[in-house]
């Protein structure tokens, strides 16, 4: 729309200078149809003869329009809060689930909002619907529970690259609620309850490892032969899984020694 230069012809300003020459013979009357208020939070696309005046909007204040020519749009420039409905869509890992969100978005362009789109404000909620079950999509289940603020980030950066030539700006994006059906919240609570049982039968076996290897290393200490015997046993049984022979330099005096020391102790 900016890069059109073409006026609005010879015809379009004599019907202007009769529209102009009509105000003048109806004054002071006229003036209350041509004077026009824009509040603070709007401004006004005029268009004259079909085009839009100046290329740009006008406001906020008083405006004024000549009749029969001139017509205008009020654009609101407020942040909208746009609530997006409830997307049933289908993770990475085949798992369906509904996720809903909030686009805060305002209109930075009345011109361009007026001019390229028919309606902004349902063309971006549209978008954004479609932008979120497609970015959704290629997320596993555990990467949108733990990563809400990244995607929510992208979704802004895709949606807000897609509404620029509207003359919309998104602020902010957020993803509100994510369901997931019962029967998998069912699954998923039971998987936990295994894994927290698991844990605890492999601490518990743990502890009786523990106790066994104490009470061993208690028989050991007691008889130095004991504790030889226990060596050769330790490396036949490597040699025998690993097929494969062992040669450890170690002398068995020193455990002979060690069984002395520990004794008289």
């Amino acid at each position: 729309i900016a890069d059109r230069q073409e006026g609005i012809g010879v015809c379009g300003w004599v019907l202007v200078s009769l529209s102009f020459l009509l105000v003048l013979i109806t004054f002071p009357i006229s003036i209350w149809a041509c004077i026009k208020v824009v509040r603070e939070y709007e401004c006004a696309v005029v268009f004259r003869l079909g085009r839009i005046l100046s290329k740009k909007a006008k406001g906020p204040g008083m405006i004024l329009v000549l009749p029969c020519t001139d017509t205008f749009i009020k654009v609101d420039l407020r942040t909208v809060t746009c609530k997006i409905p409830p997307q049933e869509i289908l993770t990475r890992d085949a798992v369906t689930a509904q996720v809903d969100g909030v686009v805060h978005y305002r209109i930075h362009s009345a011109v361009s909002a007026v001019a390229n789109v028919t309606d902004a404000h349902s063309a971006t909620l549209l978008l954004a619907q479609t932008t979120l079950r497609n970015v959704l999509g290629t997320q596993s289940l555990a990467q949108l529970l733990a990563s809400r603020e990244d995607i929510a980030h992208s979704i802004q950066a895709m949606l807000g690259s897609a509404t620029e030539q509207w003359g919309v700006k998104v602020a902010r994006v957020e993803i509100q609620d994510i369901r997931i059906p019962m029967a998998m919240q069912r699954a998923m609570a039971a998987e936990a309850e295994a894994a927290r049982e698991t844990r605890a039968v492999a601490a518990e076996g743990e502890m009786n490892a523990s106790k066994d290897l104490q009470q061993a290393s208690t028989v050991l200490a007691e008889s130095p032969a004991g504790l030889q015997l226990r060596y050769l046993q330790t490396l036949t049984t490597v040699a025998a899984q690993n097929n494969s022979t062992i040669v450890f330099p170690l002398p068995i005096n020193i455990f002979g020694k060690l069984g002395q020391k520990s004794t008289g102790g």
